[in-house]
C-alpha cells in the first residue's frame, strides 16, 4: 500500500533527497548550500551604490577598510581611468577581429562558433537572473543542468518498484509527441562484419532504436533498377540492404544497433547489424517471385485450353493479358476464363503445342509485414534475473531445442538422379499429296522388307555324310591356297614386266631426246649457210 506511512518511509533514502548515511543528510547539505547563496547575494546587493537624486555615494565600511588594508595608495586619476578602459576594449577589439583577417590567422570552425554562443548566452543569462530566487529562474529559464529533479512517475507497472536496484542505472528520457505512435518503419541495414551468423527474414530481432528497446520481425528487401522492392531471404554479406517492420515512429536518420539477443553471455561479438532509419512510408510494397504452373485440357492448333493454374474465374481476370510460357521455350498470353473446370482459361500460343507441356506465369506476390512488436521489459525483473530476459526466439533455436530437423523436401535436392519417363513418340507421316511433289532423293523410301517365311530344320549328318563334308571342306580350303599361291606368283610378275617396261620407255625417250637434238642441229647450221 503506497499511501502507507511506513512504506513511504522505507523507500524514502533510496532518492536524491534521502538520508544516505549518518555523515550525509540531503537536507542538511541543501539548506547549507541555500545559506551559501543568500550570503553571496546579500554581498552583491549591499555593496557600493550612487544615489542617483541627491548625489550621496554609499559604501559598505567594512569592504571599505578590507579595501584599504589590502590597496593604500592605488587611487588612480580620471585620465588613467579613461586610458585603462580604452585599452581593454583595444584588446577585446583585437581578439575578435585580428584573427579573421591576418596573415597566418585560422577561422574559427562552426563548433567554436556555437560554443561562444552558447557561453556569452548563459553569461547574459546569469547576469539577467541573479537577482530572482529559484522558482522564478525555473519558470522563465527552466531547469538548468546540474540540478537535482524529483521525477514523478505515473501508469507503470509495479514491478518496476518491486524489483528496483540502486545499482542499476535507469536513464530518464523525453518523447516528442509525433514518436508515440506504432506504425510501419523502413530501415537501411547492414550486418556487422564481425558477426558470425548471418541475418534472416522473419527471425525475431532485438532494436535498440532512440529512447526504446523492442524486439521485432524485420523483412529484408533490396531496390532493383526499375524501383521494385525485391523480398531477400537473407542479409547480404558486406553489403547494405533495405528493412521493414512494425515499430515505433522515428525520425528520419536516427541510428540504431541490433541484437538477436540479450541473455546470451558469450565470448563472441553479440552486435549483430547497423542502421540507420529512412523513412515511415507504408506505400512501398515487398514483392517476391511466384511461379504458376498448369496444364493443357484441349488443343486447337495455336490456342489451347488451360487448367491448374487458378482457382477461380476471378483471378483469370485478374491475369487477362499476362505473357505465359511452356517449359519447351514457346510463348503465350492469357485470354478469357472458360466456364469448366474452375479456373481455367483460353490461351493463344505462337506455335501449337502438346498435352504434355507444362505451361507456367512467373509473376510477383506482395508480402506482408508482420505486425509483431514488443518492449524489452528486463527492468521489470529481480536483480538476479535482469540479463535473462528472453523473448520471441528464432525457428532455429525451437528446433535445436526440441530436437527437430529442417523439413526435407525431395525436390529440392540436387544430387538426386532423375529418372524420366520414356515417350514414345508418333511416327513421322508425310502428307501423300507432298510426297507427290517432293524429288525422289526427298520421298521417304518406306519399302516393305523381303522376309524369309521358310522354316529351316536342323540337319543331323551320319558317318559317311560327315566325312563327305570335311573332304569337301579340305578340297575348298586347298583351292583357296591354290588361288593364293598363284595371285602372288602374278603379282611377282606384273611387277617384274613393270620395272622391265619402265626400263625399256627410259631408253626410248632418251633415244627421242637424242634424236631431237640431232634434228634441231642440224636445222640451225642450215639456217646459218645462207647469211654467212
Amino acid at each position: 500500500d503506497w499511501k502507507s506511512e511506513e512504506v513511504l518511509a522505507s523507500i524514502r533514502d533510496c532518492f536524491v533527497t534521502g538520508k544516505w548515511s549518518d555523515t550525509e543528510d540531503a537536507n542538511k547539505l541543501l539548506a547549507a548550500d541555500n545559506d551559501n547563496a543568500v550570503e553571496e547575494s546579500d554581498e552583491e546587493l549591499f555593496g557600493d551604490f550612487e544615489d542617483l537624486e541627491t548625489g550621496e555615494k554609499h559604501t559598505n565600511e567594512e569592504n571599505e577598510e578590507i579595501d584599504d588594508k589590502e590597496e593604500p595608495n592605488k587611487e588612480l586619476s580620471e585620465t588613467e581611468k579613461r586610458m585603462e578602459k580604452k585599452r581593454r576594449r583595444k584588446a577585446m577589439f583585437d581578439s575578435e577581429y585580428d584573427g579573421k583577417g591576418g596573415e597566418g590567422a585560422e577561422e574559427k570552425t562552426f563548433l567554436e562558433l556555437e560554443k561562444e554562443r552558447l557561453e556569452e548566452q548563459s553569461r547574459l543569462n546569469r547576469s539577467e537572473f541573479e537577482n530572482m530566487s529559484e522558482e522564478q529562474r525555473i519558470e522563465f529559464e527552466g531547469f538548468r543542468a546540474g540540478l537535482y529533479l524529483r521525477v514523478e512517475l505515473e501508469n507503470i507497472p509495479s514491478e518496476l518498484v518491486d524489483n528496483f536496484d540502486a545499482s542499476y542505472p535507469l536513464i530518464v528520457g523525453g518523447l516528442l509527441s509525433g514518436e508515440t505512435s506504432i506504425g510501419f518503419v523502413r530501415v537501411r541495414i547492414k550486418k556487422h562484419r564481425w558477426y558470425k551468423k548471418i541475418l534472416k527474414t522473419r527471425d525475431p530481432l532485438i532494436l535498440s532504436l532512440g529512447w526504446r528497446r523492442f524486439q521485432t520481425q524485420p523483412l529484408y528487401s533490396t531496390q532493383d533498377d526499375n524501383g521494385r522492392n525485391r523480398l531477400l531471404k537473407y542479409t547480404p554479406q558486406h553489403m547494405h540492404c533495405y528493412a521493414s517492420f512494425w515499430g515505433p515512429i522515428t525520425p528520419q536518420n536516427t541510428g540504431f544497433i541490433a541484437v538477436q539477443s540479450v541473455s546470451d553471455v558469450s565470448a563472441d561479438f553479440r552486435i549483430a547489424a547497423t542502421g540507420v532509419v529512412l523513412d515511415i512510408d507504408k506505400s512501398s510494397q515487398i514483392v517476391k517471385k511466384l511461379k504458376l504452373l498448369g496444364n493443357a485440357v484441349k488443343i486447337y492448333k495455336k490456342t489451347a485450353f488451360i487448367k491448374g493454374m487458378f482457382n477461380t474465374a476471378l483471378e483469370v481476370t485478374k491475369f487477362e493479358g499476362a505473357a505465359i510460357r511452356t517449359v519447351s521455350g514457346i510463348r503465350g498470353q492469357i485470354k478469357k476464363a472458360i466456364r469448366a473446370p474452375p479456373g481455367a482459361f483460353r490461351a493463344t500460343f505462337e506455335d501449337k503445342i502438346l498435352m504434355s507441356d507444362i505451361v507456367f506465369l512467373r509473376t510477383w506476390y506482395t508480402v506482408v509485414v508482420p505486425k509483431f512488436y514488443t518492449t524489452v521489459t528486463s527492468l521489470l525483473l529481480p536483480p538476479n534475473e535482469k540479463l535473462k530476459w528472453q523473448g520471441m526466439k528464432t525457428v532455429g533455436q525451437l528446433r535445436h531445442e526440441q530436437g527437430l530437423h529442417a523439413p526435407n523436401n525431395e525436390d529440392s535436392h540436387y544430387t538426386r538422379e532423375i529418372e524420366r519417363k520414356t515417350f514414345n513418340f508418333k511416327p513421322f507421316t508425310i502428307p501423300k499429296a507432298l510426297q507427290r511433289e517432293l524429288p525422289f532423293k526427298s520421298k521417304p523410301k518406306l519399302l516393305p522388307k523381303k522376309e524369309n517365311k521358310v522354316k529351316r530344320v536342323a540337319v543331323v549328318r551320319d558317318r559317311e555324310e560327315q566325312q563327305t563334308h570335311n573332304l569337301m571342306k579340305m578340297i575348298r580350303a586347298s583351292h583357296r591356297h591354290k588361288i593364293k599361291k598363284e595371285k602372288d606368283a602374278m603379282a611377282v610378275r606384273v611387277s617384274k614386266h613393270k620395272k622391265e617396261m619402265a626400263k625399256i620407255q627410259s631408253g626410248r625417250e632418251d633415244k627421242q631426246r637424242e634424236t631431237k637434238k640431232r634434228i634441231f642441229r642440224a636445222k640451225s647450221q642450215k639456217s646459218k649457210k645462207p647469211s654467212d
